[in-house]
């Protein structure tokens, strides 16, 4: 698997070139304490983009500490974007990973050719009590956040692999991701997104409801929304088929804004 090397420690990342490749390519940014095979079904499915899903800095194989700020992960996403030689990319986030690419979108225009915006959310509060657990009982807090963030309808074994995945996040990691998460807010500033946007959300979504959805769909100019009926916080593993669907139409509206 590859390594690239930002802003000074070893980044790991998966990604896939169809030929011919005739789409801009799309990055893929994980949630809290998530990892790149989080992404996997939409890597291997998606036609005709080349795709990339890094693991942030400290998570998965990813080298280097984790950050705790929105704005943070947002310069590092632009430093991979560098490392890679991708000049403007689609960048699709999940959770947090969302709010990174609300966040590029917005401070790095130039380099955004259309955001997907996954379980996403333009403010994204976190539960005190999720910060305590974190904190004090980190394992209890894995546990509580997955509870949350997969539907009634998921598979048991998907859930127990989440929790798995998430508690092989360091502590520390995991803590700045939602501190980061709880401060982010850029609900006044949405207006400023000038590419087209996808919003996608699972109709069992605990975590970031579809009001969250609603909201960025309303206050994005050019933004359509998706409701995956029966689906959780962790919709792309859900239902890879309805994300990877509605992230074809996405990049069906960007290839004919570039012809415009």
């Amino acid at each position: 698997m590859p390594f690239l090397t930002v802003q000074g420690h070893r980044v790991h990342y998966v990604h896939r070139r169809p030929v011919p490749g005739e789409r801009p390519p799309v990055v893929f940014i994980h949630g809290a304490g998530g990892t790149h095979q989080h992404w996997l079904f939409q890597v291997r499915d998606l036609p005709e983009s080349p795709t990339y899903a890094p693991d942030l800095p400290g998570h998965g194989r990813s080298e280097g500490p984790g950050r705790d700020s929105i704005q943070a992960y947002g310069d590092w996403l632009v430093g991979f974007l560098n490392a890679a030689g991708l000049d403007r990319a689609v960048l699709v986030g999940h959770s947090m990973g969302g709010g990174v690419a609300l966040d590029v979108a917005q401070r790095y225009p130039g380099r955004v050719a259309g955001l997907g915006l996954v379980a996403a959310g333009a403010r994204l509060r976190v539960a005190p009590a999720i910060l305590e657990a974190i904190r004090h009982n980190p394992e209890a807090a894995v546990e509580l956040i997955c509870a949350f963030a997969y539907s009634s309808e998921a598979v048991p074994e998907l859930v127990r692999q989440g929790q798995r995945q998430m508690g092989e996040t360091a502590i520390d990691v995991l803590d700045g991701d939602f501190i980061a998460c709880d401060a982010f807010n850029v609900m006044d500033r949405l207006g400023e997104i000038a590419v087209p946007a996808a919003v996608l959300c699972g109709t069992q979504d605990n975590l970031t409801p579809t009001k969250y959805a609603t909201y960025l769909r309303d206050h994005i100019p050019d933004a359509t929304l998706h409701l995956v009926e029966g689906a959780g916080h962790m919709v792309m593993v859900e239902n890879p088929g309805a994300v990877v669907q509605a992230l074809v139409a996405l990049l069906d509206r960007v290839a004919q804004k570039a012809k415009a």
